[in-house]
Protein backbone atom coordinates (compact mmCIF):
# COMPACT_ATOMS: atom_id res chain seq x y z
CA UNK A 1 0.00 0.00 0.00
CA UNK A 2 1.32 3.64 -0.67
CA UNK A 3 1.19 6.20 1.95
CA UNK A 4 -2.18 7.24 1.43
CA UNK A 5 -3.88 3.99 1.34
CA UNK A 6 -2.07 3.43 4.94
CA UNK A 7 -3.47 6.86 6.13
CA UNK A 8 -6.46 6.06 5.11
CA UNK A 9 -6.56 2.67 6.58
CA UNK A 10 -5.75 4.02 10.18
CA UNK A 11 -8.50 6.51 9.44
CA UNK A 12 -10.82 3.89 8.90
CA UNK A 13 -9.69 2.22 12.20
CA UNK A 14 -9.83 5.43 14.36
CA UNK A 15 -13.20 5.90 13.03
CA UNK A 16 -14.56 3.14 14.42
CA UNK A 17 -13.22 3.49 17.51
CA UNK A 18 -14.40 6.76 17.55
CA UNK A 19 -18.09 5.64 16.48
CA UNK A 20 -18.16 2.98 18.94
CA UNK A 21 -17.26 5.82 21.43
CA UNK A 22 -20.19 7.13 20.34
CA UNK A 23 -22.47 4.32 20.51
CA UNK A 24 -22.28 3.22 23.58
CA UNK A 25 -22.77 6.40 25.10
CA UNK A 26 -25.41 6.78 23.10
CA UNK A 27 -27.01 3.56 24.42
CA UNK A 28 -26.31 4.68 28.24
CA UNK A 29 -27.59 7.71 27.38
CA UNK A 30 -30.66 6.60 26.61
CA UNK A 31 -30.81 4.03 29.52
CA UNK A 32 -30.37 7.88 31.87
CA UNK A 33 -33.02 9.22 30.14
CA UNK A 34 -35.44 6.21 30.45
CA UNK A 35 -34.64 6.07 34.17
CA UNK A 36 -35.02 9.91 34.97
CA UNK A 37 -38.00 9.93 33.23
CA UNK A 38 -39.59 7.20 32.62
CA UNK A 39 -38.42 5.63 36.31
CA UNK A 40 -37.38 2.37 37.60
CA UNK A 41 -33.75 2.49 36.13
CA UNK A 42 -32.89 -1.37 36.12
CA UNK A 43 -36.10 -1.98 33.95
CA UNK A 44 -34.95 1.06 31.58
CA UNK A 45 -31.63 0.16 31.05
CA UNK A 46 -32.40 -3.13 30.22
CA UNK A 47 -35.11 -2.49 28.07
CA UNK A 48 -32.86 0.17 26.36
CA UNK A 49 -29.55 -2.43 26.03
CA UNK A 50 -31.58 -5.03 24.78
CA UNK A 51 -33.43 -2.94 22.05
CA UNK A 52 -29.78 -0.62 21.19
CA UNK A 53 -28.32 -4.61 20.84
CA UNK A 54 -31.01 -5.64 18.89
CA UNK A 55 -30.87 -2.68 16.60
CA UNK A 56 -27.44 -3.43 15.91
CA UNK A 57 -28.17 -6.79 14.78
CA UNK A 58 -30.36 -5.28 12.19
CA UNK A 59 -28.19 -3.17 11.19
CA UNK A 60 -25.49 -5.69 10.70
CA UNK A 61 -27.84 -7.69 8.72
CA UNK A 62 -28.96 -4.73 6.38
CA UNK A 63 -25.24 -3.96 5.92
CA UNK A 64 -24.91 -7.24 3.49
CA UNK A 65 -27.10 -5.14 0.85
CA UNK A 66 -24.15 -2.31 0.71
CA UNK A 67 -21.81 -3.38 -1.40
CA UNK A 68 -20.93 -0.09 -3.30
CA UNK A 69 -20.09 3.35 -2.61
CA UNK A 70 -19.24 2.40 0.89
CA UNK A 71 -17.73 5.48 2.21
CA UNK A 72 -20.42 7.89 1.11
CA UNK A 73 -22.95 5.33 2.90
CA UNK A 74 -21.02 5.55 6.07
CA UNK A 75 -20.36 8.87 6.13
CA UNK A 76 -24.92 9.27 5.62
CA UNK A 77 -25.08 6.96 8.19
CA UNK A 78 -23.01 9.27 10.57
CA UNK A 79 -25.11 12.24 9.57
CA UNK A 80 -28.05 10.02 10.79
CA UNK A 81 -26.49 9.25 13.87
CA UNK A 82 -25.53 12.79 14.49
CA UNK A 83 -28.64 14.83 13.83
CA UNK A 84 -30.95 12.12 15.86
CA UNK A 85 -28.75 11.08 17.95
CA UNK A 86 -27.56 14.93 18.64
CA UNK A 87 -31.17 15.77 19.24
CA UNK A 88 -32.74 12.88 21.28
CA UNK A 89 -32.57 13.87 24.70
CA UNK A 90 -33.86 17.23 23.66
CA UNK A 91 -36.67 15.92 21.86
CA UNK A 92 -37.62 13.83 24.62
CA UNK A 93 -37.87 16.52 27.24
CA UNK A 94 -40.48 18.13 24.78
CA UNK A 95 -42.10 15.07 24.06
CA UNK A 96 -42.62 14.22 27.76
CA UNK A 97 -43.53 17.80 28.48
CA UNK A 98 -46.24 18.51 25.72
CA UNK A 99 -46.92 14.80 23.86
CA UNK A 100 -50.12 12.48 25.68
CA UNK A 101 -48.90 10.05 27.97
CA UNK A 102 -46.97 7.31 26.72
CA UNK A 103 -45.24 9.24 24.14
CA UNK A 104 -41.99 9.58 25.76
CA UNK A 105 -41.41 5.74 26.37
CA UNK A 106 -42.53 5.09 22.52
CA UNK A 107 -39.70 7.89 21.64
CA UNK A 108 -37.24 6.17 23.42
CA UNK A 109 -37.70 3.02 22.50
CA UNK A 110 -37.62 3.72 19.29
CA UNK A 111 -35.16 5.91 18.99
CA UNK A 112 -32.65 3.75 20.85
CA UNK A 113 -33.71 1.11 18.24
CA UNK A 114 -32.76 3.18 15.30
CA UNK A 115 -29.76 4.37 16.67
CA UNK A 116 -28.51 0.75 17.11
CA UNK A 117 -29.42 0.04 13.65
CA UNK A 118 -27.94 2.92 12.18
CA UNK A 119 -24.57 1.69 14.51
CA UNK A 120 -24.63 -1.59 13.65
CA UNK A 121 -24.56 -0.68 9.89
CA UNK A 122 -21.31 1.58 10.03
CA UNK A 123 -19.12 -1.36 11.56
CA UNK A 124 -19.43 -3.89 8.63
CA UNK A 125 -18.92 -1.39 6.07
CA UNK A 126 -15.63 -0.23 7.52
CA UNK A 127 -14.81 -3.85 7.40
CA UNK A 128 -15.18 -4.20 4.15
CA UNK A 129 -13.30 -0.44 2.97
CA UNK A 130 -10.43 -1.73 4.72
CA UNK A 131 -10.53 -4.87 2.64
CA UNK A 132 -11.05 -3.58 -0.68
CA UNK A 133 -7.99 -0.33 -0.06
CA UNK A 134 -5.65 -3.46 0.32
CA UNK A 135 -6.19 -4.59 4.27
CA UNK A 136 -6.45 -8.69 4.72
CA UNK A 137 -10.05 -9.38 5.52
CA UNK A 138 -8.89 -11.14 8.73
CA UNK A 139 -6.26 -8.42 9.53
CA UNK A 140 -9.71 -5.77 8.86
CA UNK A 141 -11.85 -7.84 10.26
CA UNK A 142 -9.67 -8.31 14.06
CA UNK A 143 -8.54 -4.48 13.76
CA UNK A 144 -11.74 -2.81 13.18
CA UNK A 145 -13.34 -4.79 15.81
CA UNK A 146 -10.54 -4.59 18.21
CA UNK A 147 -11.33 -0.75 18.03
CA UNK A 148 -15.18 -0.60 18.53
CA UNK A 149 -15.31 -2.99 21.34
CA UNK A 150 -11.88 -0.58 23.30
CA UNK A 151 -13.64 1.79 21.77
CA UNK A 152 -16.99 0.96 24.44
CA UNK A 153 -14.98 0.99 27.29
CA UNK A 154 -13.93 4.65 26.21
CA UNK A 155 -17.35 5.49 26.31
CA UNK A 156 -18.80 4.24 29.61
CA UNK A 157 -16.02 5.86 30.97
CA UNK A 158 -16.64 9.20 29.64
CA UNK A 159 -20.68 9.32 30.16
CA UNK A 160 -19.99 8.14 33.63
CA UNK A 161 -17.17 10.56 34.94
CA UNK A 162 -17.50 13.82 32.35
CA UNK A 163 -20.36 14.16 30.04
CA UNK A 164 -23.33 13.35 32.41
CA UNK A 165 -22.11 14.91 35.43
CA UNK A 166 -20.52 18.16 33.77
CA UNK A 167 -22.77 18.33 30.94
CA UNK A 168 -26.26 17.02 31.69
CA UNK A 169 -27.87 14.32 28.87
CA UNK A 170 -29.29 17.37 27.15
CA UNK A 171 -26.39 18.79 26.04
CA UNK A 172 -24.11 15.81 26.24
CA UNK A 173 -26.20 14.37 23.46
CA UNK A 174 -25.52 17.15 21.49
CA UNK A 175 -21.72 16.96 21.86
CA UNK A 176 -21.44 13.34 21.15
CA UNK A 177 -23.15 14.75 18.20
CA UNK A 178 -21.06 17.09 17.02
CA UNK A 179 -18.19 13.86 17.43
CA UNK A 180 -20.18 11.79 15.01
CA UNK A 181 -20.30 14.77 12.48
CA UNK A 182 -16.31 15.27 12.67
CA UNK A 183 -15.93 11.35 12.03
CA UNK A 184 -17.99 11.80 8.92
CA UNK A 185 -16.38 14.97 7.65
CA UNK A 186 -13.08 13.72 8.43
CA UNK A 187 -13.92 10.22 6.11
CA UNK A 188 -15.73 12.30 3.33
CA UNK A 189 -12.46 15.01 3.11
CA UNK A 190 -9.95 12.19 2.87
CA UNK A 191 -11.81 9.94 0.01
CA UNK A 192 -13.50 13.15 -1.56
CA UNK A 193 -11.69 12.19 -4.48
CA UNK A 194 -13.90 8.48 -4.67
CA UNK A 195 -16.98 10.82 -4.39
CA UNK A 196 -19.64 12.51 -6.71
CA UNK A 197 -21.20 15.77 -5.94
CA UNK A 198 -18.38 16.21 -2.78
CA UNK A 199 -19.35 19.57 -2.05
CA UNK A 200 -23.33 18.97 -1.67
CA UNK A 201 -22.41 16.15 0.54
CA UNK A 202 -19.88 18.18 2.60
CA UNK A 203 -22.50 21.10 2.29
CA UNK A 204 -25.30 19.02 4.08
CA UNK A 205 -23.38 17.95 6.64
CA UNK A 206 -22.30 21.74 7.53
CA UNK A 207 -25.73 22.29 7.79
CA UNK A 208 -26.06 19.37 10.56
CA UNK A 209 -22.87 20.85 12.04
CA UNK A 210 -24.56 24.16 12.35
CA UNK A 211 -28.00 22.82 14.05
CA UNK A 212 -25.60 20.62 16.40
CA UNK A 213 -24.14 23.91 17.64
CA UNK A 214 -26.92 25.61 18.31
CA UNK A 215 -28.43 22.91 20.30
CA UNK A 216 -25.01 22.60 22.16
CA UNK A 217 -24.74 26.41 22.89
CA UNK A 218 -29.07 26.80 23.61
CA UNK A 219 -30.32 23.36 23.47
CA UNK A 220 -30.23 23.06 27.60
CA UNK A 221 -31.87 26.11 28.45
CA UNK A 222 -34.72 25.62 25.43
CA UNK A 223 -34.96 21.95 27.45
CA UNK A 224 -35.32 23.75 30.64
CA UNK A 225 -38.61 25.04 29.31
CA UNK A 226 -40.02 21.85 28.64
CA UNK A 227 -38.44 20.51 32.02
CA UNK A 228 -40.25 23.13 33.85
CA UNK A 229 -43.80 22.18 32.43
CA UNK A 230 -42.84 18.59 34.33
CA UNK A 231 -43.18 20.90 37.75
CA UNK A 232 -45.99 22.77 39.02
CA UNK A 233 -43.69 25.74 40.42
CA UNK A 234 -40.88 27.60 38.51
CA UNK A 235 -37.40 26.18 39.12
CA UNK A 236 -34.87 28.09 40.41
CA UNK A 237 -31.87 25.71 40.83
CA UNK A 238 -31.25 22.92 38.45
CA UNK A 239 -28.11 20.46 38.60
CA UNK A 240 -27.14 17.42 37.15
CA UNK A 241 -24.63 15.42 39.98
CA UNK A 242 -23.00 12.28 39.78
CA UNK A 243 -26.03 10.74 40.95
CA UNK A 244 -28.96 12.42 40.28
CA UNK A 245 -30.98 15.52 39.14
CA UNK A 246 -31.49 17.92 41.79
CA UNK A 247 -34.16 20.73 41.12
CA UNK A 248 -35.28 23.10 43.18
CA UNK A 249 -38.38 25.21 42.92
CA UNK A 250 -40.16 28.20 44.40
CA UNK A 251 -43.37 29.83 44.17
CA UNK A 252 -45.53 31.94 47.03
CA UNK A 253 -43.11 31.06 49.93
CA UNK A 254 -43.38 27.26 48.97
CA UNK A 255 -39.71 25.76 48.35
CA UNK A 256 -39.38 22.43 47.02
CA UNK A 257 -36.47 19.83 46.20
CA UNK A 258 -36.74 17.21 43.88
CA UNK A 259 -34.58 14.22 43.10
CA UNK A 260 -34.80 12.43 40.00
CA UNK A 261 -38.11 13.64 39.61
CA UNK A 262 -39.50 12.44 42.80
CA UNK A 263 -40.39 15.37 45.71
CA UNK A 264 -38.05 14.79 48.66
CA UNK A 265 -40.20 18.01 50.97
CA UNK A 266 -42.19 21.19 50.55
CA UNK A 267 -41.35 23.63 52.95
CA UNK A 268 -45.20 24.25 53.37
CA UNK A 269 -45.56 21.58 55.30
CA UNK A 270 -42.16 19.19 55.66
CA UNK A 271 -42.39 20.20 59.58
CA UNK A 272 -44.97 17.37 59.90
CA UNK A 273 -42.83 14.40 58.27
CA UNK A 274 -39.58 15.52 60.32
CA UNK A 275 -41.14 15.72 63.43
CA UNK A 276 -42.75 11.95 63.03
CA UNK A 277 -39.54 10.87 61.84
CA UNK A 278 -37.71 12.57 64.44
CA UNK A 279 -39.12 13.11 67.99
CA UNK A 280 -41.24 9.63 68.81
CA UNK A 281 -37.97 7.87 68.15
CA UNK A 282 -36.33 10.36 70.72
CA UNK A 283 -39.07 9.54 73.06
CA UNK A 284 -38.67 6.10 73.04
CA UNK A 285 -34.74 6.29 73.19
CA UNK A 286 -33.15 6.00 76.38
CA UNK A 287 -30.26 8.07 75.56
CA UNK A 288 -29.31 10.61 73.00
CA UNK A 289 -25.85 11.18 73.24
CA UNK A 290 -24.90 9.61 69.60
CA UNK A 291 -27.32 10.20 66.56
CA UNK A 292 -27.00 8.30 63.03
CA UNK A 293 -28.60 10.18 60.16
CA UNK A 294 -29.02 7.76 56.69
CA UNK A 295 -30.10 10.44 54.31
CA UNK A 296 -30.95 13.80 54.95
CA UNK A 297 -28.69 15.13 53.13
CA UNK A 298 -31.20 18.50 53.55
CA UNK A 299 -30.32 19.40 56.98
CA UNK A 300 -33.52 19.25 58.34
CA UNK A 301 -33.98 16.27 60.59
CA UNK A 302 -30.63 17.36 61.58
CA UNK A 303 -32.23 20.51 62.87
CA UNK A 304 -35.14 18.66 64.53
CA UNK A 305 -32.01 16.60 66.88
CA UNK A 306 -30.56 19.67 67.38
CA UNK A 307 -33.54 20.49 69.48
CA UNK A 308 -32.17 18.21 72.14
CA UNK A 309 -29.55 18.99 74.65
CA UNK A 310 -28.07 15.86 75.22
CA UNK A 311 -27.23 14.95 71.99
CA UNK A 312 -23.24 14.98 71.53
CA UNK A 313 -22.73 13.99 68.14
CA UNK A 314 -24.95 14.06 64.64
CA UNK A 315 -23.43 11.42 62.15
CA UNK A 316 -25.28 12.19 58.67
CA UNK A 317 -24.35 9.82 55.93
CA UNK A 318 -25.74 11.13 52.45
CA UNK A 319 -24.17 9.67 49.58
CA UNK A 320 -24.23 12.87 47.19
CA UNK A 321 -22.45 15.79 48.46
CA UNK A 322 -23.82 18.50 45.74
CA UNK A 323 -27.29 17.39 48.20
CA UNK A 324 -25.28 18.83 51.14
CA UNK A 325 -23.92 21.58 49.60
CA UNK A 326 -27.03 22.73 48.39
CA UNK A 327 -28.38 22.45 51.91
CA UNK A 328 -25.43 24.65 53.22
CA UNK A 329 -25.31 27.35 50.72
CA UNK A 330 -28.86 28.06 49.60
CA UNK A 331 -30.65 30.89 51.14
CA UNK A 332 -34.20 29.43 51.23
CA UNK A 333 -32.79 25.67 52.54
CA UNK A 334 -30.46 27.55 55.33
CA UNK A 335 -33.82 29.21 56.14
CA UNK A 336 -35.07 25.45 56.74
CA UNK A 337 -32.95 23.68 58.35
CA UNK A 338 -31.05 26.36 60.19
CA UNK A 339 -27.55 25.79 59.48
CA UNK A 340 -27.64 22.67 61.15
CA UNK A 341 -25.16 20.76 58.89
CA UNK A 342 -22.87 23.31 59.84
CA UNK A 343 -22.37 22.81 63.65
CA UNK A 344 -20.18 21.40 65.37
CA UNK A 345 -22.12 18.79 66.74
CA UNK A 346 -22.65 17.63 62.95
CA UNK A 347 -20.11 15.19 61.35
CA UNK A 348 -21.37 14.97 57.25
CA UNK A 349 -19.68 11.53 55.70
CA UNK A 350 -20.49 11.12 51.45
CA UNK A 351 -20.60 7.17 51.72
CA UNK A 352 -23.02 4.73 50.58
CA UNK A 353 -25.27 3.98 53.92
CA UNK A 354 -25.08 0.45 53.18
CA UNK A 355 -21.13 0.02 53.06
CA UNK A 356 -21.03 2.58 55.92
CA UNK A 357 -22.56 0.40 58.28
CA UNK A 358 -20.49 -2.42 57.17
CA UNK A 359 -17.91 -0.83 57.96
CA UNK A 360 -18.01 1.26 60.95
CA UNK A 361 -17.45 0.16 64.70
CA UNK A 362 -19.79 2.86 65.88
CA UNK A 363 -23.30 2.13 68.02
CA UNK A 364 -25.58 4.59 68.38
CA UNK A 365 -28.77 5.60 70.30
CA UNK A 366 -30.85 6.86 67.31
CA UNK A 367 -30.91 6.11 63.94
CA UNK A 368 -33.35 7.73 61.60
CA UNK A 369 -33.46 6.38 58.42
CA UNK A 370 -34.57 8.99 55.59
CA UNK A 371 -34.04 7.41 52.20
CA UNK A 372 -35.62 7.97 48.93
CA UNK A 373 -38.53 5.57 48.16
CA UNK A 374 -37.42 1.58 46.86
CA UNK A 375 -38.03 2.44 43.30
CA UNK A 376 -34.63 0.94 41.76
CA UNK A 377 -32.18 -1.66 42.74
CA UNK A 378 -29.45 0.95 44.38
CA UNK A 379 -32.10 2.09 46.96
CA UNK A 380 -33.69 -1.31 47.17
CA UNK A 381 -31.06 -2.72 49.07
CA UNK A 382 -31.51 -0.02 51.74
CA UNK A 383 -34.95 -1.65 51.97
CA UNK A 384 -33.34 -5.31 52.67
CA UNK A 385 -33.47 -7.68 55.11
CA UNK A 386 -29.70 -7.31 55.98
CA UNK A 387 -29.47 -3.50 55.91
CA UNK A 388 -31.57 -3.32 58.74
CA UNK A 389 -29.93 -5.96 60.20
CA UNK A 390 -27.44 -4.01 60.29
CA UNK A 391 -29.08 -1.08 61.59
CA UNK A 392 -30.17 -3.36 64.55
CA UNK A 393 -26.53 -4.82 65.15
CA UNK A 394 -25.48 -0.32 65.48
CA UNK A 395 -28.32 0.37 67.81
CA UNK A 396 -27.41 0.51 71.73
CA UNK A 397 -29.40 -1.49 73.96
CA UNK A 398 -32.38 1.08 74.49
CA UNK A 399 -31.88 2.55 71.51
CA UNK A 400 -34.64 3.44 68.36
CA UNK A 401 -34.28 3.72 65.15
CA UNK A 402 -37.26 5.29 62.59
CA UNK A 403 -37.58 4.15 59.03
CA UNK A 404 -39.84 6.36 56.52
CA UNK A 405 -41.53 3.77 54.46
CA UNK A 406 -43.18 5.47 51.45
CA UNK A 407 -47.62 5.66 51.72
CA UNK A 408 -49.36 2.93 53.28
CA UNK A 409 -52.65 4.70 51.12
CA UNK A 410 -50.89 4.98 47.71
CA UNK A 411 -48.86 1.53 47.87
CA UNK A 412 -50.20 -0.68 51.08
CA UNK A 413 -47.98 -3.60 50.23
CA UNK A 414 -45.26 -1.73 50.00
CA UNK A 415 -45.75 -0.08 53.51
CA UNK A 416 -46.03 -3.63 55.22
CA UNK A 417 -43.67 -5.43 53.75
CA UNK A 418 -41.12 -2.28 54.80
CA UNK A 419 -42.76 -3.12 58.56
CA UNK A 420 -42.51 -7.12 57.99
CA UNK A 421 -38.65 -6.57 56.76
CA UNK A 422 -38.18 -4.98 60.08
CA UNK A 423 -39.71 -7.10 62.23
CA UNK A 424 -37.79 -9.79 60.53
CA UNK A 425 -34.60 -8.94 62.47
CA UNK A 426 -35.95 -9.22 65.69
CA UNK A 427 -36.50 -5.82 66.70
CA UNK A 428 -39.85 -4.83 68.34
CA UNK A 429 -41.84 -2.46 65.80
CA UNK A 430 -44.48 -0.06 65.84
CA UNK A 431 -46.14 1.50 62.56
CA UNK A 432 -47.39 4.84 62.37
CA UNK A 433 -48.59 7.28 59.75
CA UNK A 434 -49.19 10.98 58.92
CA UNK A 435 -50.84 13.55 56.30
CA UNK A 436 -48.79 15.43 54.63
CA UNK A 437 -50.73 17.41 52.44
CA UNK A 438 -47.94 17.76 49.42
CA UNK A 439 -47.04 13.92 49.95
CA UNK A 440 -50.45 12.54 50.87
CA UNK A 441 -51.04 10.11 53.69
CA UNK A 442 -46.89 8.54 54.64
CA UNK A 443 -45.84 5.86 56.83
CA UNK A 444 -43.22 5.28 59.52
CA UNK A 445 -41.49 1.94 60.99
CA UNK A 446 -40.23 2.60 64.20
CA UNK A 447 -38.01 -0.41 65.92
CA UNK A 448 -36.29 -0.59 69.36
CA UNK A 449 -34.17 -3.59 71.10
CA UNK A 450 -37.31 -2.94 73.50
CA UNK A 451 -41.12 -3.14 73.65
CA UNK A 452 -42.70 0.14 72.42
CA UNK A 453 -45.53 1.71 74.32
CA UNK A 454 -46.73 4.63 72.17
CA UNK A 455 -48.95 6.01 75.02
CA UNK A 456 -45.85 6.40 77.67
CA UNK A 457 -44.23 8.57 74.84
CA UNK A 458 -43.35 12.19 75.45
CA UNK A 459 -41.99 14.79 73.12
CA UNK A 460 -40.40 17.16 75.25
CA UNK A 461 -39.15 19.75 73.18
CA UNK A 462 -41.05 22.48 71.13
CA UNK A 463 -42.94 21.26 68.08
CA UNK A 464 -45.50 23.09 65.28
CA UNK A 465 -47.73 19.79 65.04
CA UNK A 466 -46.62 16.84 67.19
CA UNK A 467 -48.12 16.23 71.04
CA UNK A 468 -47.88 13.78 72.89
CA UNK A 469 -51.51 13.66 73.03
CA UNK A 470 -51.33 12.49 69.20
CA UNK A 471 -49.05 9.69 69.29
CA UNK A 472 -51.39 7.26 69.58
CA UNK A 473 -53.14 8.45 67.03
CA UNK A 474 -50.89 8.24 64.05
CA UNK A 475 -50.85 4.21 64.92
CA UNK A 476 -54.35 3.83 63.64
CA UNK A 477 -55.16 2.62 60.81
CA UNK A 478 -57.84 2.56 58.18
CA UNK A 479 -59.78 -0.08 56.33
CA UNK A 480 -58.33 0.88 52.91
CA UNK A 481 -54.49 0.95 54.69
CA UNK A 482 -53.77 -2.24 57.03
CA UNK A 483 -52.43 -5.33 56.43
CA UNK A 484 -55.65 -7.14 56.05
CA UNK A 485 -55.10 -7.30 51.91
CA UNK A 486 -56.95 -9.86 50.38
CA UNK A 487 -55.93 -11.05 46.88
CA UNK A 488 -58.06 -11.46 44.39
CA UNK A 489 -58.89 -15.33 44.89
CA UNK A 490 -60.04 -13.87 48.58
CA UNK A 491 -56.81 -15.14 50.43
CA UNK A 492 -54.86 -13.01 52.64
CA UNK A 493 -52.24 -11.73 51.47
CA UNK A 494 -49.26 -13.27 52.43
CA UNK A 495 -45.77 -10.60 53.22
CA UNK A 496 -42.50 -11.69 52.95
CA UNK A 497 -39.31 -10.22 53.80
CA UNK A 498 -37.42 -7.87 51.06
CA UNK A 499 -33.87 -9.22 51.24
CA UNK A 500 -30.87 -8.70 48.68
CA UNK A 501 -31.38 -12.42 47.32
CA UNK A 502 -35.45 -11.75 46.64
CA UNK A 503 -36.08 -8.36 45.99
CA UNK A 504 -39.36 -8.33 46.24
CA UNK A 505 -40.16 -4.90 47.09
CA UNK A 506 -39.30 -3.45 43.64
CA UNK A 507 -42.34 -5.52 41.91
CA UNK A 508 -44.49 -4.11 44.45
CA UNK A 509 -43.39 -0.63 44.30
CA UNK A 510 -43.68 -0.01 40.80
CA UNK A 511 -47.01 -2.05 40.41
CA UNK A 512 -48.00 0.38 43.16
CA UNK A 513 -47.19 3.54 42.07
CA UNK A 514 -47.75 2.89 38.39
CA UNK A 515 -51.02 4.76 37.91
CA UNK A 516 -50.09 8.06 40.36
Amino acid sequence: MNDLEVRKSKTIYWASGIVSICGIIFEVLFGALGSYILGDGVKQYTLTISLFLTGMGIGASLSEKVMKNLILTFVWIEFGVAIIGGFSSFTMFGITAFAPDGSDAFFLYFITLLVGALTGIELPILIRKANEIGVSLNKSTARVLFSDYAGGLVGGLLFVFLLRPQFGMVKSAFIVGCINLAVALTILWLFRKEIKNFAAHATFGIIIGILLIIGVLFGEAMAFTFEQKLYQDPIIYMEQSAYQKIILTQDQGDTRLYLDGSLQFSSTDEYRYHEVLVHPTMAQAESHENVLILGGGDGIAAKEVLQYDDVESITLVDLDPAVVELANSNRRLLELNEGSLQNDKVQVLHKDAFQYLESTKEWYDVILVDLPDPNNESLNKLYTKEFYSLIRNHLNPGGATMIQSTSPVFATKVYWTISETVASTGLYTENLHVDVPSFGNWGFVMASREEINIDNLSIDVETEFLSDDMLPGLTQFGKDEDKQIVNESGEKFAFEPNTLIDPNLIRLYENAWKNY
